[in-house]
C-alpha cells in the first residue's frame, strides 16, 4: 500500500475495532479472568496483544500499536507518557553504569540535561559529536560505547545527518543505534531501512495533530524489542487509553496534513529567503541547510518545522519581532494546525562539539494550517517591527 492508504488501515483488524470505524475507549487497571489457565496464557501472551494488566495495554493500546509498528517498520514498539519520557526509557534499557553513549551535539535540549544529570549520576559517560560527522565516528567509539544516539534533522538548527553511514560503523562495533525521528514521523522517512535498531518518536507533535496530548513511541527491531519491552515495563512506564484514543484518530490524518504543513512552510520560507535581513534558511529541502544532500537522498518529504537565521540584531529587535504578532504565537512543542514562533538565544550554551555565532539570532518557526498569505503578512509586519527596533539602538 501506498504510505496515504496504510496510514489509514493500519490498526484496524477486527479483533481491535469490534467493528466499529475507531478502535473503542477500554479503561482498565485490573483484568478479570475465569481460570488460572487463562490468566497464565494472558501473562505470556501480554506483548502479543493479551489484555494482562492496564499497565501492560488494553485493545485501544494496542491496536495503536500495531498501527505505529507497521508504519515504522519494526517489530514491536512500547508506548510512553512524553517524547522525553521515549527517549530515557529507551536509554536507560540499554545502558549501564561504566557505559558511554555517542550523542549528537543538535539533539533537543531536554534530551542533553537528561544525558548531563541522571544518565552522569548513573555513572553513564556522554560524549557529544558533530551532526555532519561521516566516517569520522568511528574515532570516537571506545570499548564501553553502547549506544550511537541521532536526531535528524537536529533541534532548533536543523542539521540533517548521514544516518545510513552512522548506523553502518556503530553497528561494526555491535553499538544500539537510536534515532529521534520525531520531525519526519512515519511518513517521511524508513528509519529501520537506513539501519537504525529504535526509532523515537513524539507523538505529541504531528501524530496527536492538536496541542492537547503528550506521548512517546519508541519501535524497536527484531534483536532489540524484547529488550525495550521488558524493561520499560519494569520502569513503570505507561499510557492513557484516552490519549491513545486521541493520537489512533490523529494518526488517520497525519498524511494530509503533514503536506499542508510542508506547502505552507515551503512558501514561507521561500518569502523568508528573499528578505534582505535575513542571513540563510534552516529548511532540510533548502540548501542553505547543513545536510541538506542527506536529506534528498533520505527522506520523502518536509513539514512546517524549520528555522531561519538574521544577519544580526539585539535582544530588543529580537523581541521586537517575535512579540505582538497576530498569527504566530509564542510557545514551545509544535505539530499542532496552529503556527508558532521562537527566538532561541542560547544555543552556544547548549553545544559542546560544535560551536554556534551566537551574534546572528535564530528563529525557529512552526508553520500551521493558515492561510499563508495572512502568515506571511503577519511576518512582514514583524520584520517592520525589527527594523524600526534596529533604528531605535542606532540612536
Amino acid at each position: 500500500m501506498k504510505k496515504e492508504t496504510a496510514i489509514i488501515n493500519v490498526g484496524r483488524d477486527k479483533k481491535w475495532t469490534h467493528g466499529i470505524v475507531n478502535p473503542p475507549i477500554f479503561r482498565a487497571s485490573t483484568i478479570l479472568f475465569d481460570t488460572i489457565d487463562e490468566m497464565h496464557f494472558a501473562a505470556k501472551n501480554s506483548t502479543k496483544g493479551e489484555m494482562f494488566y492496564g499497565r501492560r495495554g488494553t485493545s485501544t493500546h494496542f491496536a495503536f500499536q500495531h498501527a505505529m509498528t507497521e508504519l515504522e517498520g519494526g517489530i514491536g514498539c512500547a508506548l510512553y507518557p512524553s517524547g522525553v519520557a521515549a527517549i530515557s526509557g529507551a536509554l536507560l534499557s540499554f545502558l549501564k553504569a561504566g557505559d558511554h553513549l555517542l550523542m549528537v551535539d543538535c539533539v533537543y535540549e531536554p534530551t542533553r540535561i537528561l544525558c548531563d544529570s541522571l544518565l552522569k549520576n548513573y555513572g553513564i559517560e556522554t560524549t557529544y559529536y558533530d551532526p555532519l560527522i561521516t566516517n569520522d565516528i568511528e574515532s570516537l567509539i571506545r570499548k564501553n560505547t553502547k549506544v550511537l544516539f541521532l536526531e535528524s534533522p537536529g533541534s532548533i538548527t536543523m542539521e540533517i545527518q548521514d544516518i545510513p553511514t552512522l548506523a553502518k560503523i556503530a553497528h561494526i562495533h555491535g553499538l544500539t543505534v537510536m534515532l529521534d525521528n520525531t520531525w519526519a514521523s512515519p511518513i517521511n522517512s524508513k528509519p529501520f531501512e537506513m539501519g537504525i535498531d529504535i526509532s523515537i518518536v513524539a507523538a505529541t507533535k504531528y501524530i496527536v495533530g492538536h496541542s492537547d496530548v503528550l506521548m512517546g513511541i519508541a519501535t524497536a527491531n527484531e534483536d532489540h524489542w524484547k529488550t525495550l519491552c521488558q524493561n520499560s515495563y519494569l520502569l513503570g512506564y505507561c499510557t492513557s487509553p484516552d490519549d491513545v484514543y486521541l493520537a489512533a484518530r490523529g494518526l488517520r490524518t497525519l498524511s494530509v496534513r503533514l503536506a499542508q504543513h510542508e506547502k505552507n512552510a515551503l512558501q514561507v520560507a521561500n518569502f523568508l529567503s528573499l528578505k534582505k535581513e535575513v542571513d540563510h534558511i534552516r529548511h532540510p529541502a533548502f540548501e542553505s541547510c547543513p545536510g541538506h544532500a542527506f536529506f534528498k537522498r533520505d527522506f520523502s518529504g518536509s513539514n512546517g518545522l524549520f528555522s531561519f537565521v538574521l544577519k544580526r540584531g539585539s535582544k530588543k529587535a529580537v523581541n521586537a519581532f517575535v512579540e505582538n504578532m497576530s498569527h504566530f504565537k509564542i510557545g514551545f512543542s509544535w505539530g499542532g494546525f496552529e503556527s508558532l514562533i521562537l527566538a532561541v538565544t542560547n544555543i552556544d550554551k547548549i553545544r559542546t562539539a560544535t560551536q554556534w555565532d551566537n551574534s546572528k539570532p535564530l528563529i525557529r518557526l512552526h508553520i500551521g494550517l493558515e492561510n499563508v498569505e495572512d502568515l506571511i503578512a503577519d511576518l512582514e509586519n514583524a520584520f517592520g517591527r525589527y527594523n524600526q527596533a534596529l533604528i531605535n539602538d542606532n540612536k
